[in-house]
């Protein structure tokens, strides 16, 4: 028994379970293999080998960065959080955990996990780890509306043990797989071009047909001199034609550039932030941008979770969390001294209170 199993053991559901039923959900058949059957579905792995797919999930797992608060529903106040809610897996640090959660949200329609622990005296949720989404399978009813059970490897699991983080739609392998496929096609064209930096080359005997052996030597002498020289000399016997076209003519980059703007729109992200537009960052307009990307990009996936951990097998009922914002959306120094002082004047802030929030306490 190892010493995460000695602090944290696992518990059966059946010991003290809150059973909120949040894992035998309705299920969205837009969100199956079959509705978007004629249409490519990308893979993990192909997406995250694009750019700006790789660069849109890096700004969205920013969120995982953001500490995250249980409140009173009635008045709004902070009380003790679970270690739960930062560190769901004792094993790793919080902010890894989520990371791997909110990129299966944006990849798939559902993010899972599955509880490792159970405080004794409530039930509720005490530790959880990641399971991928490629590892889980789901069965419906007849009608195929209700998800009914749930496997994890091919075993059948009881749905008060998987945490679900139901997602708001198909996800980016569903949805822009076709696009994914496609900036990937072009990303192996410009391997091949950086390979091979000039277009197909065929050398033409202008004599006699050389047996395959000379021809195997040939090819082997040109190539191996091209690697290290830049110059060429052939003789009468032999001419150098090529085939196909350069990067330019084939507009690779504007392609590459296109493909990456349609991904940033398939992500939900402004194109400025992966590069696949020109944007000037100043320091007036850094913030209105950091707003932007809170309300129309991070908001879903920051919504996805707090509700998911509001349930009752994580915080009582009156409770809700909620991710704290306030740092991301700070204000340079003179703007936030300017609100301090119009809130100590009113009497809504004590001095106290804002040497906290600027973590100027001794």
């Amino acid at each position: 028994m190892g010493i995460i199993d000695a602090l944290f053991p696992k518990v059966a559901a059946s010991e003290a379970a809150i059973d909120v039923e949040a894992s035998i959900a309705p299920y969205y058949t837009e969100t199956s293999p079959f509705f978007f059957a004629g249409i490519m579905q990308a893979t993990r792995a192909e997406a995250v080998s694009i750019p700006a797919v790789s660069r849109s999930i890096g700004i969205l797992q920013t969120i995982a960065s953001l500490p995250m608060h249980v409140r009173n529903v009635a008045t709004g106040e902070k009380v003790q959080s679970p270690r739960v809610i930062n560190q769901p897996d004792p094993r790793i640090a919080g902010s890894v955990f989520w990371s791997w959660i909110i990129s299966d949200l944006i990849l798939h329609p559902s993010a899972y996990a599955l509880v490792m622990d159970r405080y004794a005296d409530t039930g509720r949720i005490r530790a959880m780890e990641r399971v991928a989404p490629e590892r889980v399978a789901i069965q419906t009813d007849g009608m195929g509306y209700e998800i009914v059970s749930y496997q994890v490897d091919g075993k059948f699991v009881d749905p008060n043990n998987l945490v679900v983080f139901a997602g708001d739609g198909e996800g980016l392998l569903y949805r822009a797989g076709r696009t994914i496929k496609a900036a990937a096609a072009l990303e192996k064209a410009a391997m091949n071009f950086a390979n091979e930096p000039i277009p197909q080359m065929v050398l033409k005997s202008n004599g006699t047909s050389l047996p395959a052996d000379r021809v195997a030597k040939l090819l082997s002498s040109w190539r191996s001199a091209r690697a290290s020289k830049s110059t060429a000399f052939l003789n009468a016997d032999v001419t150098l034609e090529t085939l196909g076209y350069d990067p330019k003519s084939i507009q690779l980059n504007e392609a590459r550039n296109y493909v990456a703007l349609e991904l940033a729109r398939a992500c939900g992200l402004p194109a400025y932030f992966v590069d696949a537009q020109q944007s000037t960052f100043t320091y007036s307009n850094a913030l209105d941008k950091r707003r932007d990307l809170v309300d129309f990009a991070f908001r879903n996936y920051m919504s996805q979770i707090e509700q998911r951990m509001s349930f009752a097998d994580f915080v009582p009922a009156g409770q809700e969390v909620k991710f704290d914002v306030d740092d991301f959306l700070r204000g340079n120094p003179l703007e936030r001294a300017q609100v301090y002082e119009i809130l100590n004047r009113i009497g809504a802030m004590s001095v106290e209170e804002i040497r906290e929030d600027e973590d100027m306490l001794l």
